[in-house]
């Protein structure tokens, strides 16, 4: 008997909540084991040395420890016309490059997050350097996406980099909140709201909890 893939890791994490809606949306079976990369860490350890999140344990044991590669996996186990990331050029891509812009935003902004929880006084020039390179993804996301006048970010059905964007944008408001106001990014604030407001959103969703 197939057992069920497990996905490790808290949902506030974006990179972790960006597989739980791939897998929800692609109704592929999982188990979710919410635990947390510093409480959890000894219970991770098994699965993934680094002790990091996310962690994929797929259904013959193999561990993925990458959102990247997961997803890229999860593509591999739909039919072609399913898959989250387009199939052909340019579309392929062009979606890669937002997704990773994405994904980026999101180290930046944990970076940032640790900066300041991590030391009393936290370098003015880092924070400086960290928010002008938050601003300028933000504003490179929003002229793409003002650019494509669809529902989602490459056509008519939602795919990776939609939800990547979406998760990044929900953590990057917790977690530094009022840093950059997403009212200056119209297309983006559009954007993750019409997002946020989807079943699947709702259901694979945790507030922010900063780390003891």
């Amino acid at each position: 008997m197939d057992t069920a893939m497990i996905l490790i890791g808290q949902y506030d994490s974006p990179f972790v909540r960006r597989v739980g809606i791939a897998l929800m949306l692609y109704g592929l079976a999982f188990e979710h084991r919410p635990w947390s990369a510093f409480g959890d860490a000894d219970k991770i350890r098994p699965y993934n040395p680094l002790t990091r999140v996310p962690t994929l344990v797929l259904d013959d044991g193999e561990v993925l420890t990458e959102s990247h590669l997961m997803l890229d996996y999860l593509d591999s186990l739909v039919a072609a016309d399913r898959r989250m990331f387009p199939t052909g050029e340019p579309a392929r891509h062009q979606a890669l490059r937002i997704a990773a812009l994405a994904t980026g935003l999101g180290d930046k902004s944990v970076s940032l997050f640790y900066e300041k929880r991590l030391h009393e006084n936290a370098s003015d020039l880092w924070v400086g350097r960290c928010r002008t390179q938050i601003e300028s993804v933000l504003a490179a996301l929003d002229a793409d996406r003002a650019a494509r006048p669809g529902a989602y970010w490459f056509g008519d059905r939602i795919g990776h980099a939609d939800v990547a964007v979406a998760a990044v944008l929900r953590f990057l408001g917790e977690a530094h909140p009022g840093l950059v106001p997403l009212a200056g990014f119209p297309a983006l604030e559009a954007h993750a709201a019409r997002l946020e407001a989807l079943p699947v959103f709702q259901a694979i969703f945790q507030p922010f909890i900063p780390p003891a």
